[in-house]
């Protein structure tokens, strides 16, 4: 089963607000998800909350992010966690 890292829009019309799944692949966009790893919303202030720590264990397991969530996951710094660096996220650094 190939999985995913992708989002889930919710909120109302022109309200966009995004939850961050993990989903096999080949289910729609708004079906069935496997695990919730946090929430996007980009309307004004910009919020994002991720456990950093499931996004890791997910792409250990081998979960494909969407290009989407694949920033997102930079901006709360997984990525860096998940290859290894020692780095502060990039908004962490300024």
């Amino acid at each position: 089963m190939a999985v995913a890292i992708r989002l889930r829009r919710t909120g109302a019309k022109k309200r966009p607000f995004y939850r961050i799944v993990v989903t096999d692949n080949r289910t729609r966009l708004g079906g069935k998800y496997i695990e919730s790893l946090g929430y996007y919303n980009p309307i004004s202030p910009e919020q994002l909350e991720m456990d950093v720590d499931k996004a890791v264990d997910w792409l250990n397991r081998g979960a494909r992010p969407s290009d989407t969530v694949r920033s997102l996951l930079v901006k709360s710094g997984a990525i860096q966690k998940w290859r290894g660096d020692n780095e502060e996220p990039a908004e962490a650094a300024e």
